[in-house]
Order: structure tokens, then C-alpha cells, then sequence
């Protein structure tokens, strides 16, 4: 009896200890899966980033253009939270960071109507310029979200 008695105290011990490292264990894996899924960054704000080349003779109908071509159409874009424009003297350059609720919501729009702003975009500024050719480069397109800043 004795024999039995001290085989259930040390199982008993052992499953105690099993469970307490079990649950010790999961316990730190339980924010570890909760950040695995990656789909979270649809639902975050996230700022898309453009630069362009603007040379000083013609910063003010860049300016101009993104007033009257950009600024309506992105003002009725589901998720636009409004923009900053910047313009770097030295480089000749402007910085423009678009912020939207979601980047799902920013990627929703289709490119066919991106591109038809763009050409009503260069269209006006050739016609305020008198120039067969848009003289704002695109030198970077990128995103920032709430991470990386």
C-alpha cells in the first residue's frame, strides 16, 4: 500500500509540474499568434509617399494643378484623409504624402481612373506652360504606415 500510495504522490507531482510548464509555455505563444497574421496592415492607416521633380520656374502651376486636378478628385477617394505637399529649394523638388485610412482602401482605386487624373494633371499644367511635355518627373513612389515612422 505504501508502494501505491507514493506512486500517486510522485504522478501526481509530475502531472502537476507538466501542466505548469505547459500553460508557462503557451502562455508567451499566445501573443506570438496573435501577431501572426499579416493581413492586420489592411486596416491601418498608411501614408502613400511621391517625389517629384519641380523645377523653381514652374512651382507655382505644379502647385496650381495639384489644387485644381488632384485635390478634387482625391478629396471624393473613399479613405483620403487629406495631403501635405513640400518643395525642397535646394534639390528642386517636391514631397507629396498622401494619407489614407486603410492601404486596402487606397489600393481599391483602379489605376485606369489614376491615370486619366494624371493626363487631365498634365494636360492642364502643358497647357499653363505651353509645353508639349509634362516637366514634373516622378523620381520615387513609395508608402510609409504607422510602423516605419
Amino acid at each position: 500500500m505504501k508502494i501505491t500510495i507514493g506512486f500517486k504522490d510522485k504522478l501526481l507531482r509530475v502531472c502537476f509540474l507538466l501542466t505548469f510548464f505547459f500553460i508557462l509555455i503557451f502562455q508567451t505563444d499566445v501573443q506570438i499568434l496573435s501577431a501572426l497574421p499579416m493581413n492586420n496592415y489592411l486596416g491601418e492607416i498608411v501614408i502613400e509617399e511621391l517625389r517629384l521633380k519641380v523645377p523653381a520656374d514652374v512651382k507655382t502651376s505644379w502647385l496650381n494643378a495639384e489644387k485644381e486636378i488632384w485635390e478634387p478628385w482625391l478629396s471624393s477617394q473613399n479613405g483620403y484623409l487629406g495631403r501635405q505637399l513640400y518643395w525642397n529649394k535646394e534639390k528642386e523638388e517636391a514631397l507629396i504624402l498622401v494619407n489614407w485610412k486603410s492601404k486596402k482602401l487606397w489600393k481599391s482605386i483602379p489605376m485606369s481612373e489614376v491615370n486619366i487624373i494624371q493626363e487631365n494633371f498634365e494636360d492642364n499644367v502643358k497647357t499653363a506652360l505651353k509645353v508639349s511635355e509634362n516637366p514634373f518627373k516622378l523620381i520615387y513612389e513609395g508608402e510609409l504606415s504607422k510602423d516605419e515612422l
